[in-house]
């Protein structure tokens, strides 16, 4: 979409699929919303568009209480890019900012933080801490409605460093005192329940199925629909039940043509609120745009069909990225049931008083815990042992496999270690980095699924006809596995 009229357009249809993609200010009011927000539409002349929900907030407007425009999906452009500003959002995302500063932000992408800043202000419109300050506003306004907690708690727990930063913010971004919003309700049981939106479609089936049939005892449970998992946050541990909601209706809490998955949090320290709700959103890979990916997708007539009955399959990641590389180790060559047991066998045993099946009650090792476990808790051969250690010590020694990281850099990085092929690095590419635009032609299972469509089995030719899927082939991908 380009030019200001085709954005007037987005607002006057009130189309839902351009949120989180750009916010519009309106002058006559100093309110910013979302596109599909339901109130009557502006006059052009007293719009202003920006590409960023901070932007809106540093030009004067402060937030709409009727469409909630920073509760969006984000946008696609950040989550599925490698370059450094999108990188950075994602780290901002995770709560980078609020825990080390900008300067941790910078050391991170290796960049001063006046280029850094210069970077983000040119694309964004906003600095990486005007970014960092309306989301804590965001999730100082989650922990206002939703907990019980007292206002000084939840200004240090969304991260502000004093009230009175938290007080000008919050009136900054919602043009109110943030007691305004306060609720009677508290969490049920220490239960914090959130709505986690997505642009529609998304069918729940193929991602939740197969996050489900990849469980670990004790780590992740899957039952009736509902997955629960463990999770380890900056401030201790965490576990998040996820579940597919029900569609708002027209002018609801996610705007038409767009719906929400149900979150269940339960968060040793709320402290971890941010990180936990953008691990939560990357696993389940909200902020992706189905419609732009079913649609190339879709061109290819060997897919069109599977494209048509199941639209809106996403790609599932992950919470964390050193569990992955260890679960894609682990799984070479091996079946998923194989694979589950062998890693339920690199867990500390539990307490059988502790251990319940309906809720993880364990946490995956660290790289440091992994590399402290025997021979005999590697039920694998002895390369492939080594193999897990060598990846335990790149992670320990500075190797990051989260969103922010350098995809072809990580890659050569991983490829580098004994033990590491083509298809490790690329499941991790796939699901702890969420490269968009990974195909494991050499995979048995792509392999049979490609047959099974009428697509050529031999990775080569393969290979050549997937060039149609890019940049979507890491979801090509799933679709392939879904037809094995």
């Amino acid at each position: 979409m380009e030019g200001v009229e085709s954005y007037y357009r987005a607002v006057s249809s009130r189309d839902s699929r351009f949120d989180g993609r750009f916010w519009f200010g309106v002058t006559s009011t100093g309110i910013y919303c979302r596109p599909s927000c339901p109130a009557r539409t502006p006059k052009s002349e007293n719009v202003k568009y920006f590409v960023s929900a901070a932007a809106a907030a540093r030009n004067g407007f402060r937030a709409c209480r009727r469409c909630a425009p920073d509760a969006v999906p984000g946008s696609p452009q950040w989550d599925n890019r490698a370059d450094v500003t999108a990188r950075a959002v994602r780290l901002i995302g995770d709560g980078v900012v609020d825990r080390g500063g900008v300067p941790e932000l910078a050391a991170r992408l290796g960049y001063t933080e006046r280029h850094l800043n210069r970077l983000l202000s040119d694309e964004l419109g906003a600095g990486p801490l005007a970014l960092a300050r309306t989301q804590r506003a965001q999730t100082a306004k989650t922990l206002i409605t939703k907990t019980g907690l007292g206002l000084s708690e939840i200004a240090f727990a969304a991260g502000f460093g004093s009230i009175r930063q938290f007080n000008d913010t919050f009136r900054e971004v919602y043009g109110c005192a943030p007691s305004t919003l306060r609720r009677e309700a508290a969490p049920v049981d220490g239960v914090l329940s959130l709505r986690l939106s997505y642009r529609a479609p998304l069918h729940g089936e193929a991602l939740f199925g197969f996050l489900g049939a990849r469980t670990i005892s004790g780590v992740d449970v899957y039952e009736d629909g509902r997955y629960s998992r463990s999770m380890s946050l900056p401030h201790g541990m965490a576990t998040v039940t996820l579940w597919p909601g029900t569609p708002a209706p027209h002018g609801g809490e996610t705007g038409v043509g767009s719906g929400f998955v149900e979150a269940a949090l339960r968060l040793a320290d709320m402290r971890d609120l941010t990180p936990a709700v953008a691990r939560c959103r990357r696993l389940l890979d909200l902020d992706a745009d189905p419609a732009a990916v079913d649609a190339v997708l879709a061109a290819d007539p060997a897919l069109a069909t599977a494209v048509a009955a199941e639209p809106g399959v996403r790609l599932p990641r992950s919470v964390d990225g050193f569990e992955m590389a260890v679960r894609a180790v682990v799984g070479q060559q091996i079946s998923v049931a194989g694979a589950r047991t062998v890693l339920a066998r690199l867990l500390p045993p539990a307490e059988a008083a502790a251990d319940r099946s309906d809720l993880p009650t364990r946490l995956f090792p660290t790289p440091e815990e992994l590399l402290a476990l025997p021979d005999e808790a590697f039920s694998m051969p002895a390369s492939r042992r080594r193999t897990l250690r060598a990846v335990a010590e790149a992670v320990r020694d500075g190797l990051r496999l989260d969103a922010g990281s350098d995809r072809a850099a990580t890659r050569e990085a991983l490829l580098a270690l004994p033990g590491v092929g083509p298809w490790t690095a690329d499941y991790i590419a796939l699901r702890a980095l969420g490269d968009p635009d990974v195909l494991l032609t050499t995979d048995l299972g792509t392999r049979r699924g490609a047959k099974a469509l009428g697509l050529p089995d031999d990775p080569v030719e393969l290979a050549r006809h997937a060039e149609r899927w890019r940049p979507w082939r890491s979801y090509a991908q799933i679709r392939l596995w879904r037809a094995a």
